[in-house]
């Protein structure tokens, strides 16, 4: 094949979906469609009993506001190349539409990470010292940490766009999923990936990798905290505020440990396989995310129900 330079048009692209199931791809796109209708409506269900509720304007249900935000950016960003592929057979992406969707993908992987760590440090904050709760996490704290959060994932993820535009690849290039991850995108390259591997591991350390020690860290504080707390009522009662968190945290990182694992040790396992836990791996946690909030967390159950209960009247 011919490869990609200065002087050559820029290389193409295809997606894979499921390879050999593509005479079924019609009957996978409902439940694929089912999953990004149920993550966009459950995700803006959340938004809207957050902003409409007075009682909700609290550092926790901020936080989950962030979170909920993060989720429809990840799903709106994978949907429309998702969509090309199993209902239109559209598998050609231009490569600088699959870096754009790539940074994004990767940006809001990293925002994920950091708003649970965040989440994490307001249920400390909230079992430790309940009665300066609010004091602490002012809304300028919130913000503060917002921008934060938004700030190093954007900055950490640019790099690696610019190094992967600086590569070479052959002049048609096979992807393994349908959507653009920098792992995949590098595998495709015809010149020295070292320096885009190093950066990308990088990332990967001083964003998800940290953000796992500190979450760990984070709940080895609560539990000591807990312990500390005289009365079994009230040590139940602190961990019961956790249990949505910790759920929210599984969901992130056990389909994101099972696609490296795959990736690493999986290379005589199906191409289904790969594409399965790639997209579990993206689709999972914005669809789950607001159901185990909202089945888990009384307050937010409560509005919505009330909601509910209000148009229908």
């Amino acid at each position: 094949m011919s490869v990609f330079n200065d002087s050559a048009l820029y290389p193409r692209f295809l997606l894979t979906g499921f390879p050999g199931l593509e005479s079924h791809y019609g009957l996978i796109s409902l439940p694929v469609f089912l999953v990004y209708a149920t993550s966009i409506a459950g995700n803006i269900t959340i938004l809207f009993i957050i902003r409409t509720e007075p009682s909700l304007h609290q550092p926790m249900y901020y936080f989950l506001s962030m979170l909920s935000l993060t989720d429809l950016g990840l799903s709106t960003t994978t949907l429309p190349t998702m969509f090309s592929v199993f209902w239109f057979r559209a598998r050609e992406i231009p490569f600088n539409a699959c870096l754009v969707q790539m940074y994004f993908i990767h940006v809001f992987s990293i925002i994920e990470s950091a708003v649970l760590l965040a989440m994490a440090f307001d249920r400390f904050v909230a079992i430790r010292e309940p009665l300066r709760y609010v004091t602490i996490l002012t809304n300028d704290v919130i913000v503060a940490i917002g921008l934060a959060i938004a700030g190093r994932a954007l900055a950490l993820v640019f790099p690696a766009s610019f190094l992967l535009k600086r590569l070479q690849y052959h002049a048609v290039n096979i992807l393994s999923y349908p959507f653009c991850l920098h792992q995949d995108l590098i595998k495709t390259t015809v010149s020295s990936r070292r320096v885009s591997s190093i950066y990308g591991l990088m990332v990967v350390v001083f964003s998800m990798g940290l953000d796992s020690v500190l979450l760990l860290l984070s709940y080895l504080l609560i539990l000591g905290t807990v312990v500390s707390i005289a009365s079994k009522a009230e040590r139940v009662k602190a961990l019961n505020t956790c249990i949505s968190h910790i759920c929210a945290v599984l969901t992130f990182y056990t389909p994101m440990i099972g696609l490296s694992m795959i990736r690493r040790y999986g290379q005589n396992a199906s191409p289904i396989v790969h594409v399965l836990m790639a997209n579990i791996y993206l689709l999972v946690p914005p669809l789950m995310n607001p159901v185990v909030y909202s089945v888990k967390t009384k307050q937010i159950r409560d509005r919505i129900l009330k909601k509910f209960k209000k148009h229908k009247v």
